[in-house]
C-alpha cells in the first residue's frame, strides 16, 4: 500500500492551497459570510476518516454559505472527534452552532429533514448504498471516488440522481484543475492537438485480492458487524478499521471484498481524466481484453471505437495520437513535439468548464440544480472502467460489453459479475 498512500499524501499536499480559493473569491461569487442560517445548505458527514477530515470536513467547513451539521461513523472515537472538530472550527471563527449530531448509522442522518447534503467517505463498499438512499431521501450528494464497487452499483447510482432530481459531485478533483493541468491536457486532446488518438495508456496500481487478514481483538467502540456492511462476515483486523483517530490511508483499499485496488483508488482518477479527454462520459468500451500473460496485473485493454485505453505505462496518462504524444499526470504535463504545448487554447477550440475548487463547483450546483463538473454519469462510466479491467484479471477472460444497456455480450456467466453477493439487510436498494 506504499504507492497508494504516497500518492494520497501528494494529492492532499498539493490541493491544500486549492482548499483557500473558495475564501479569496469575491463576496460576489457566493454568500456572504453573514449568510443567514436559514438560508445555509445543511451538510451531514458520512465517514469520519483521513479523507473526510483532511479534505472534505476541513474545506466544507470553512464556506461560510454552508453548515455542518451532523456527522456519522461506525467508530465511536472517529466519529467523536469529527464533531468536535466542527464545533471547534464553529466556535474559532464566531459562528454560532447548535451542535453538531453524531450518529453510528447513515440512516438516520439521512433521516432528517433539514439536511440538505450528504458528504460519503466511508469505504468503497458503502458508497452505493448511502449515495442512493441519500437520494431517495431527497438529498443532494458528494462522493468519494471510486463511485461504486460494483457495475450494478454504478447503474443504479445514475438511474437514483436522474429519478430524484438530485445533484451529486463525485470525488474525481482532478477534474476541477486540483494539480493544475488536467483540464487542459483534456482541451488539448478534444481541439486534436495531437490529432486522432489511437490508444491512452494509463499507469496506476494494479486489481485488488481477497482478504486474508488474521483476527485481532475487537476495536472497543467500532460498529464492526456495521463497517462489513453487505461484505461476508469476518474478525476484526486493524489494517481495515484502524484503531481510534489515525492519520493515514486504511489498507481495505488492497481487498476484493472492499475495494478494487490500485485500480479503483487512483486509478479512479486517472481514468476519469481519459474519459475525460475522449468524450466518453455517457459511453463504454465494446470489449475488454485481459493481458496474455495470465500472472500479469497490467496490460489489460478496454477497446473503443477507435481506441484503446490500456492499463499500465508511466504514471497518469499517455495519449498517442496521429500527430504527436501528450503526457499528464499530477504537476506534470509533457508532449511530443513539445511545440504542441506552446499554442495556447484558441477561441475555436473546445474549452471545458473551470470551477473554483471541488466542493465548491458542489455547493453552487445543488443552488443552481445543474449538473457538477464530475457528475453522476461521469462517476459511474468511470467506475464502470476499472471494475471492467478488474473483471477481465480475476476472471482471465475476454469480455465484450454493452455499454447502453449495461451488460455483457452473450456471456451469460459474466452476467453475474455485475454485482456480488450480498449478506442481508444490505441487499442492493430500490431506487
Amino acid at each position: 500500500m506504499k504507492s497508494l498512500s504516497s500518492s494520497r499524501r501528494a494529492f492532499l499536499k498539493a490541493a491544500a492551497s486549492a482548499f483557500a480559493v473558495p475564501m479569496i473569491v469575491p463576496r460576489s461569487v457566493f454568500a456572504a459570510e453573514g449568510t443567514p442560517p436559514g438560508e445555509r445548505i445543511t451538510v451531514g458527514f458520512i465517514g469520519t476518516g483521513k479523507m473526510a477530515h483532511d479534505y472534505h470536513l476541513s474545506t466544507l467547513s470553512t464556506f461560510k454559505d454552508v453548515e455542518c451539521v451532523a456527522v456519522c461513523d461506525v467508530d465511536t472515537n472517529r466519529r467523536l472527534h469529527a464533531r468536535k472538530v466542527i464545533e471547534d472550527r464553529y466556535a474559532k471563527d464566531g459562528r454560532g452552532t447548535k451542535g453538531i449530531a453524531d450518529y453510528n448509522d447513515f440512516r438516520e442522518l439521512i433521516a432528517r429533514k433539514d439536511i440538505d447534503a450528504v458528504c460519503i467517505a466511508s469505504p468503497d463498499h458503502w458508497h452505493a448504498i448511502a449515495a442512493i438512499e441519500a437520494c431517495k431521501a431527497g438529498k443532494d450528494v458528494y462522493c468519494e471516488k471510486p463511485l461504486t464497487l460494483t457495475i450494478r452499483e454504478a447503474q443504479l447510482c445514475i438511474q437514483a440522481v436522474r429519478k430524484h432530481k438530485r445533484v451529486l459531485q463525485t470525488g474525481s478533483q482532478q477534474r476541477s484543475g486540483v494539480f493544475g493541468q488536467f483540464p487542459l491536457a483534456c482541451e488539448l486532446i478534444r481541439s486534436g492537438r495531437i490529432g486522432k488518438v489511437k490508444t491512452v495508456h494509463v499507469g496506476v496500481g494494479g486489481p485488488s485480492r481477497w482478504c486474508d487478514l488474521k483476527e485481532e481483538p475487537t476495536e472497543p467502540g467500532l460498529d464492526w458487524d456495521l463497517w462489513l456492511g453487505y461484505a461476508p462476515t469476518r474478525p476484526y483486523n486493524s489494517a481495515l478499521s484502524p484503531r481510534g483517530v489515525h492519520n493515514h490511508f486504511p489498507a481495505w483499499r488492497s481487498y476484493r471484498e472492499y475495494s478494487g485496488g490500485g485500480l479503483t483508488d487512483i486509478g479512479a482518477h486517472h481514468f476519469d481524466i481519459a474519459q475525460w479527454a475522449l468524450d466518453l462520459d455517457h459511453s463504454g468500451p465494446v470489449e475488454v481484453v485481459p493481458p496474455e500473460d495470465a500472472k500479469a496485473e497490467s496490460g489489460a485493454r478496454l477497446v473503443f471505437a477507435g481506441v484503446e485505453i490500456i492499463h499500465g505505462g508511466p504514471s497518469g496518462c499517455t495519449f498517442e495520437g496521429s500527430d504527436g504524444k501528450l503526457s499528464i499526470d499530477r504537476g506534470k504535463l509533457t508532449a511530443e513535439p513539445q511545440s504542441l504545448l506552446k499554442e495556447p487554447i484558441g477561441e475555436k477550440d473546445v474549452h471545458l468548464p473551470r470551477t473554483k475548487g471541488h466542493h465548491r463547483d458542489w455547493i453552487d450546483c445543488i443552488r443552481s440544480r445543474k449538473d457538477p463538473i464530475a457528475h453522476v454519469d461521469a462517476g459511474a462510466r468511470t467506475a464502470t472502467l476499472c471494475h471492467l479491467l478488474n473483471l477481465a484479471y480475476w476472471n482471465r477472460r475476454k469480455l465484450r460489453w454493452d455499454a447502453a444497456n449495461w451488460k455483457f455480450i452473450g456471456d451469460s456467466e459474466a452476467d453475474t459479475w455485475l454485482d456480488r453477493p450480498r449478506r442481508d439487510p444490505w441487499q442492493l436498494p430500490k431506487v
